[in-house]
């Protein structure tokens, strides 16, 4: 946002898509940063959670939501005296499953920061150096991520887990971990590997458990391999890749 209020001054708009997979504290955050750089900001929110094939939470999720998220903007574009729409993908989003890039392309959206070579480490360095607050913050891909493939995605399993990551943020301070909402509301806590043996600690391990099963997870799990950003990926097959092509 801040490079676009850069480059196109007050002819840049930035825009917060809210529905029931932000996490709590993001549209805050997100508010807070525009008006700290001095772009208009706008609100919507988006339905993706009335889309059918959304809910199935198979590995092309991210198309239906962000081809939702493009339909509203293509809608905005008259309104905010706007022609171009662009996302945020940098160079690393190129060698992950992104199926949301995909319809980036159907919607002529244009990829600004990977049509010019930067990666995430520049945008982080670009960051610090506006003294932006969020230059070292953590990546915070939607809720709907942490459920595994699979399992339908619902109002109520991405509440469960924003709660458990909210207790864990609080209660632990941890920065950098997910929790992951497999099948048979199993939870799968991915932490750093030198925090493992905190959570396990006996007194720890039954304060997390018990707040989890408050939640409704009825399995509560540490993942010995630690964290890993955009672990779920790591059971899609080729065959599933397939399916936006065929």
């Amino acid at each position: 946002a801040r490079a676009a209020r850069e480059a196109c001054g007050d002819d840049a708009v930035a825009v917060t898509a809210v529905s029931a997979s932000l996490a709590s504290g993001e549209r805050d955050q997100a508010e807070a940063l525009a008006r700290q750089i001095g772009i208009r900001h706008v609100v919507i929110e988006t339905g993706e959670f009335d889309n059918p094939d959304y809910l199935k939470n198979e590995p092309n999720r991210c198309y239906f939501c962000k081809t939702e998220l493009y339909n509203q903007l293509e809608q905005l574009l008259p309104r905010l005296d706007v022609d171009v729409i662009a996302n945020g993908a940098n160079v690393d989003d190129r060698g992950d499953h992104r199926p949301g890039m995909v319809a980036a392309d159907e919607h002529a959206v244009r990829s600004p920061l990977l049509e010019v070579g930067i990666n995430k480490q520049d945008v982080r360095d670009l960051a610090q150096h506006w003294d932006l607050p969020v230059w070292d913050k953590p990546a915070m891909p939607c809720l709907s991520s942490r459920i595994a493939y699979g399992v339908g995605v619902t109002t109520e399993r991405v509440r469960r887990v924003d709660a458990a990551e909210s207790f864990l943020r609080t209660e632990f301070e941890l920065t950098e971990f997910r929790v992951r909402h497999e099948a048979n509301e199993l939870a799968r806590i991915e932490v750093p590997v030198d925090q493992l043996p905190r959570l396990l600690d006996p007194a720890n391990r039954q304060a997390i458990t018990t707040r989890f099963r408050e939640l409704g997870f009825a399995f509560v799990t540490i993942d010995l391999e630690g964290f890993r950003s955009g672990s779920l990926n790591s059971v899609v097959s080729i065959d599933d890749l397939q399916v936006l092509g065929d």
